[in-house]
């Protein structure tokens, strides 16, 4: 058993997060100490979620609260302290960078300001810049490009995220064989709102990695398939229900898709407006399903693209 698996005293297993947003990982605190104007009320209004669509106008007012170098870098140090609280030692970050440029703002300052503060944490992290796949593919290849360019400065991945339904992976082939000859893995949002058939889409592109792809769990070939080929689901337990793609913890499918032999990574998503986080989902997946702590960890780290 390798060494991240240990336990050290007063907390729990050391644990990798692969999918989170940096936007999303914004709390009320980081967001009034970037804009003192707000109250908690309006920022607490904005982080409800009853539906998916609903997540997506918060996740859009609170991107359009972040609009300087620093404030990106605060949102940054604050999530990886909560991070390395958690014992967390390993962490890949989604950076909404199609979310940067269609705001208009400097993408280049926004990195450097955020892999800045990266360097300082004890938590060895890397990026994931990803486009909004429902702008479609225009505009997602300067993301990719950006993506390129910095892979020596922490950049790991390219990711496609936004409404699967909107933004059909199959648009986004050329962008994504850009990024994979950059030297870059592939992650993409799929099977989350939609059904297997955007699961199989993404995977035709190159997807290394599914971004929730819960809705696997309706096919039998696919889930095949993703056990065959050692493709890991980026499972998001509290997010899936919060955005009522599932209508309760307990209905969540992730029991049967472990069961079925999908490799099986827990994550957060966006853990501000979803009021979790990676120790609680590691809970409720032991509470609720019976999965083991230490194998959800070992899954962590032995899915990540980076050097542990």
């Amino acid at each position: 058993m390798h060494s991240y698996y240990y336990k050290v005293p007063g907390a729990k297993y050391v644990k990798a997060e692969l999918h989170v947003h940096l936007e999303g990982s914004i709390d009320a605190e980081t967001l009034l100490a970037i804009d003192p104007s707000l109250s908690r009320e309006e920022i607490a209004a904005h982080y409800t979620c009853r539906s998916f669509e609903e997540f997506i106008q918060g996740y859009i007012w609170v991107n359009r609260k972040i609009e300087k170098p620093e404030h990106y870098a605060l949102a940054t140090r604050h999530l990886l302290e909560r991070l390395a609280a958690q014992n967390v030692t390993y962490a890949e970050i989604t950076l909404s960078a199609g979310m940067i440029l269609w705001k208009g703002q400097d993408l280049t300052a926004i990195y450097d300001a955020i892999w800045r503060e990266t360097q300082r944490s004890p938590v060895k992290a890397f990026w994931i810049p990803d486009a909004v796949r429902n702008l479609g593919p225009e505009p997602a290849l300067p993301v990719a490009k950006f993506a390129v360019e910095r892979r020596g400065d922490g950049v790991i991945a390219f990711g496609l995220g936004g409404d699967e339904a909107r933004g059909p992976a199959e648009l986004f082939r050329d962008v994504f064989a850009y990024a994979r000859d950059g030297g870059l893995h592939l992650v993409c949002h799929a099977g989350e709102t939609t059904g297997p058939e955007s699961i199989w889409a993404a995977l035709d592109i190159g997807a290394e990695r599914i971004g929730h792809g819960i809705a696997a769990v309706r096919d039998p070939l696919l889930l095949k398939k993703l056990r065959e080929s050692n493709i890991p689901l980026e499972v998001c337990i509290s997010s899936n229900v919060c955005t009522g793609v599932v209508a309760s913890l307990p209905e969540h499918p992730v029991r049967q898709l472990y069961n079925a032999g999908v490799p099986i990574v827990l994550n957060t998503d966006d853990p501000a407006f979803f009021h979790t986080t990676l120790t609680r989902e590691y809970e409720i997946a032991e509470r609720l399903f019976g999965l083991s702590p230490v194998s959800l960890a070992a899954a962590g780290f032995r899915h990540a693209f980076g050097p542990i």
